[in-house]
């Protein structure tokens, strides 16, 4: 090979590892982790979608199958949606960053009841500290949730 090809490989080489960091470095630090719930029956994995608003869906049970099948969404008060399995289930919905370390206005689904509420969710290094309500914010419950492994 040629210096000059040698020399071209390398400036390609230097510069897709640098769009890379680049790349790394704009996702959210809620996106970098996966999130054990407080219990820690279950992860979820928190990603922004297109409408640039953050969704968590289920990716790991601690026990995913019920009576030998995988478990579903039975408490669903959609008939419809009692099938579906929860793992991969979308649990949170619709989260505005709000500050460094804020999410707020959005939805937090629980699937042991069924229940929709609001929510607005703070990271605290390692923790991070989901508060779901009915109405007002101080109606409502806080869960820690920590980081878990990939």
């Amino acid at each position: 090979m040629r210096p000059k090809h040698i020399l071209n490989i390398l400036f390609l080489t230097i510069a897709m590892m640098g769009m890379r960091t680049v790349a790394f470095a704009q996702k959210d630090a809620l996106e970098r982790n996966l999130w054990y719930n407080e219990e820690k029956t279950a992860k979820i994995q928190v990603y922004k979608a297109t409408d640039g608003l953050f969704y968590g869906k289920i990716v790991w049970l601690k026990e995913p199958n019920r009576d030998g099948k995988p478990k579903t969404d039975i408490h669903n008060p959609d008939k419809a949606r009692q099938n579906d399995p929860e793992l991969g289930l979308l649990v949170l919905k619709g989260f505005k960053k709000d500050g460094e370390t804020g999410y707020q206005d959005g939805k937090i689904y629980d699937p042991s009841n069924g229940k929709t509420y609001s929510c607005k969710m703070t990271l605290n290094g390692d923790v991070l500290d989901v508060r779901g309500y009915v109405g007002f914010s101080l109606l409502g419950r806080t869960t820690k949730w920590t980081k878990a492994e990939q």
